[in-house]
């Protein structure tokens, strides 16, 4: 059993992401049910994401008091009746409450697997299992428009059933146990503390210029090269394909090297890549580029993570689980910030999220002078020369 749990910790950094991104490409034949447009089917992302991350502001705190296996069942639990009701929703507004609500229950998983990750996983080796959920993450979000479109072909109701079904298993499954005892006395201001706020700071800039570009890209391949909806998503996906591959190199290099050293290259070469992107006089080039951005968006995202877990804090937790609210707030503040300047100028939509990269080498640098984080160093010290 302990094997089985260790395994649906990380199938269960897989759900998340893949029950919030399921509806991005049915959002015709949901809004076709409902006799809406798919603009207004759009909403079911919104819905979900918004209280998944203002939630998890508080849901790493309140789960540190409760405990990892009760809290992480009953979420899944819940995550499995909110999906059923959405597969079952006989209105339209029926179907966005189900997706709040799924994103509520979610939120009280992602922050627990990493705690219980860090809890469970030697210092030297956390780096290398922060890589692996960050893997599964990107998998759940790379194969969410696939599993959607096929299972549309059928019915789209059909994706929530999967879930539902997955979501009971790893409720039974629940998290491997660990020698942590719940903190009874944990409090949110404890999660607010310099070593959480500086990563969460750097989450909140790298995922809004990384990941939450993807719409830009979309735009520049549509408004330049004239692909087709189905090429563009294609041709999207290689974020999220790049990002598996790499992510679990990404947490051995964080092993080795550290976590800020980590998080600096990765926002270097996605401040280039995004440049790139916004660029690039070929498909074929903003393609490659965009894909390469996956690895850079895992170099800083894994990094944060590890930079978090492996803090003093008792309540982490709950700190991570601020820093995933951050990122993810990111994200939602991305097309705000972003779409005036692209329309403005299509360049200054890339080129400024670049820019703004740019800033997360002197954040992660400045803060862990100023005692905000702590690199921890590769076992054994440092390298000997060769």
């Amino acid at each position: 059993m302990g094997r089985l749990a260790r395994a649906g910790l990380y199938a269960g950094a897989l759900i998340g992401p893949f029950g919030g991104a399921v509806t991005t490409s049915i959002l015709p034949e949901i809004g076709a049910s409902f006799g809406r447009s798919p603009g207004s089917a759009a909403a079911t992302l919104t819905y979900y994401l918004v209280p998944f991350a203002v939630l998890m502001l508080a849901s790493g705190t309140l789960a540190q008091r409760w405990g990892p296996q009760r809290t992480v069942r009953i979420a899944y639990l819940a995550y499995a009746v909110t999906s059923v009701l959405a597969a079952c929703s006989w209105t339209f507004e029926v179907l966005l409450a189900s997706r709040a609500l799924q994103g509520a229950a979610n939120s009280f998983t992602t922050p627990v697997l990493l705690a219980v990750i860090a809890a469970s996983t030697p210092k030297e080796k956390l780096g290398r299992a922060l890589g692996l959920f960050g893997s599964m993450q990107a998998a759940g979000q790379t194969s969410a428009p696939l599993v959607g479109g096929l299972t549309a072909e059928i019915d789209w109701r059909l994706a929530f059933v999967v879930i539902a079904v997955v979501a009971v298993g790893l409720a039974v499954l629940g998290v491997p146990q660990t020698d942590a005892e719940p903190e009874r006395n944990a409090s949110l201001r404890s999660a607010f503390v310099p070593s959480t706020l500086w990563p969460a700071l750097v989450g909140f800039i790298g995922w809004g210029c990384l990941g939450g570009l993807s719409f830009l890209v979309a735009f520049r391949l549509d408004d330049v090269f004239g692909l087709s909806a189905g090429q563009r998503g294609v041709l999207l996906t290689g974020f999220g394909v790049v990002g598996f591959l790499t992510a679990r190199y990404i947490g051995k290099a964080i092993d080795r090297f550290g976590a800020g050293t980590t998080a600096i290259l990765g926002a270097t070469l996605g401040a280039a890549m995004v440049a790139a992107v916004g660029t690039a006089p070929l498909a074929a080039m903003v393609v490659l580029c965009w894909a390469l951005t996956g690895a850079a968006a895992q170099g800083v995202l894994v990094s944060i993570n590890a930079l978090v877990l492996q803090s003093e804090n008792a309540n982490r937790g709950g700190s991570v689980s601020v820093v995933q609210s951050l990122r993810f707030m990111g994200a939602a503040a991305a097309p705000l910030a972003f779409v005036p300047l692209y329309q403005s100028h299509p360049l200054l939509g890339f080129l400024v999220p670049a820019g703004l990269l740019i800033t997360i080498p002197a954040i992660v640098t400045w803060s862990g002078r100023a005692g905000g984080t702590r690199r921890t160093p590769p076992p054994g010290g440092p390298p000997r020369p060769a």
